[in-house]
């Protein structure tokens, strides 16, 4: 097998592998933002023309089922998506049930990007009709899923206040971070650099309450 052929199948490998691991951290970042509301909160729009963290739950899953299902073969917008819908909470729906399907999106996803090798990326599919290699379809759901996920940590942080846990590093406290982090060598994991910055935000509150 000739050099640059076993690079890419490398490379390859490593952007897919690298791909799920920035999902999973990136659902595990919204989840323990998620976990600090209550359910009323999952509704509250800030005005009229917002979104609420159950309309962005809701509008990321009906992407995730539209995007990746039968994602290689079909085109990632289908035809019996009602994405208007995304944006309307039916009055008697509850905290769990946007969650419960919120996860199947997710699940969607995973199921759709796990069998993918490093032959695959340079296919081509369709998303409503303009041609993506499969990398700039990922690459394009990522983004998309980053600045959300993002809405949501912005959202449930304006409504736990000063009760917020915080996920990311402590204001003033970057330099106390990499001394921190100098001692847990070797975290190249996404999701446990997020455990270490929760971590270390909590002892930083901790000693704040000293």
């Amino acid at each position: 097998m000739r050099p640059y052929k076993i690079m890419n199948e490398s490379l390859g490998k490593h952007y897919l592998e690298d791909s799920v691991a920035s999902l999973r951290a990136y659902k595990k970042l919204a989840e323990k933002a998620l976990d600090q509301l209550n359910e009323d909160e999952f509704f509250i729009m800030l005005d009229e023309e917002a979104n609420s963290i159950a309309v962005i739950m809701k509008h990321m899953a009906g992407n995730m089922f539209s995007r990746w299902t039968d994602f290689l073969t079909s085109d990632g917008e289908k035809p019996d998506r009602n994405r208007d819908m995304e944006f309307v909470i039916e009055p008697k729906t509850s905290k769990d049930d946007v969650l419960a399907y919120w996860e199947k999106g997710w699940q969607r996803v995973f199921d759709a990007l796990e069998p993918l090798s490093a032959e695959d990326l340079g296919k081509k599919v369709l998303i409503r009709g303009e041609e993506h290699t499969v990398i700039q379809a990922i690459n394009r759901q990522l983004m998309h899923y980053a600045n959300h996920i993002g809405q949501i940590v912005f959202l449930a942080k304006h409504f736990r206040s000063a009760e917020w846990k915080s996920l990311s590093i402590p204001r003033n406290r970057s330099a106390d971070f990499n001394a921190y982090l100098a001692e847990k060598p070797g975290v190249a994991d996404k999701e446990k650099q997020l455990e270490t910055v929760v971590d270390f935000a909590k002892q930083a509150k901790s000693e704040r309450g000293q």
